[in-house]
């Protein structure tokens, strides 16, 4: 059985979708799942087993014809049983309707409702894993959506225990920082004033406490700034999705912009604490379920992750409100 899946996004979306890929594939073990999403977003199936192949394609771009009659003669030669599209464009409504594939799921309204042979209310309200998963409805999948879970190759891993031993950082772990810009909004950052203000607590309640700072090409003006300032955090620069997994996966707390990691860290069941911006916090984060609060989000109410007070992290990581 061949399912095809159309997501599109960044990598942060890319993973949410994970859950609905794994419940696909365990309702359907033999199944070769494939998804087309943006070029940038690929990278994040490295740490998935469940999903076969990709197919990049510009769902945000000003695509050709050309680009639009490769990725149909694509669909058709490999003759898919089965695809969930989690787009309402047009054009790739008529995409699907003149591939052949018997089966097409989506969401309901446009023209997915004449195109499609079956949809699903979008509920963009609830955790947008959900929302996803809800696309399983049609094909009779039951059962609640799992957890998220990733897999991270032994290389990955490898890699970030050599790169922590030549931090002097032991056992006792440390606390992760990753300053991105927020899902949503590209310029979004919080500000580096901001994360040394909350550098700076750490080290004077936990000095013995390593901070590491994760550099991603995105993250590498904000780690300047603060190494400059406090020349004792730890620096990390991991090279692919796998690394960047296995460095979250070692550490005891992660702070994050609501972005790609923070996804990681959930699939992980990595303590986590989420700065969000555009995004509501109960969009992105699983709902909080039994006594133990690993996943925490905080939110500005004007929409931009630089105006969370660091006061208010800081009273979120010590229980203090």
């Amino acid at each position: 059985m061949r399912v095809l899946a159309l997501v599109p996004g960044d990598i942060s979306d890319q993973l949410l979708f994970f859950p609905t890929v794994e419940h696909l594939k365990q309702g359907f073990p033999k199944a070769e799942i494939t998804v087309v999403t943006e070029p940038a977003a690929a990278i994040a199936y490295r740490v998935s087993k469940a999903v076969k192949d990709t197919i990049p394609y510009s769902f945000q771009g000003n695509n050709s014809p050309a680009d639009w009659a490769n990725l149909l003669g694509i669909v058709r030669d490999r003759e898919y049983e089965v695809v969930l599209t989690a787009t309402q464009n047009l054009s790739l409504s008529v995409l699907l309707w003149l591939s052949g594939v018997p089966t097409r799921v989506g969401y309901s309204g446009g023209s997915n409702g004449l195109l499609l042979t079956a949809t699903v209310a979008q509920k963009t309200e609830q955790y947008q894993a959900f929302e996803y998963h809800d696309l399983l409805g049609p094909l009779n999948l039951e059962g609640a959506c799992p957890a998220p879970s990733i897999n991270v190759p032994q290389s990955d891993i490898d890699w970030v225990n050599n790169q922590i031993k030549a931090q002097g950082i032991d056992d006792q772990g440390y606390v992760l920082i990753y300053g991105g810009p927020a899902a949503g909004k590209p310029d979004d950052r919080y500000p580096a004033e901001s994360w040394l203000a909350i550098a700076r607590d750490f080290q004077a309640r936990q000095p013995g406490l390593p901070l590491v700072l994760m550099q991603r090409p995105e993250t590498m003006e904000l780690v300047q700034a603060m190494t400059q300032a406090l020349p004792s955090l730890k620096v990390v620069r991991p090279e692919n999705l796998g690394q960047v997994a296995a460095l979250i996966a070692g550490a005891n707390l992660m702070l994050s912009t609501d972005s790609y990691p923070l996804q990681l860290g959930v699939a992980l069941n990595v303590f986590t604490l989420g700065l969000f911006g555009a995004n509501a916090p109960s969009r992105r984060l699983p709902p909080t379920t039994g006594s133990e609060l690993r996943f925490i989000g905080l939110s500005a109410g004007s929409g931009s992750v630089a105006e969370i007070d660091p006061a208010t992290v800081l009273k979120k990581v010590w229980g203090e409100g």
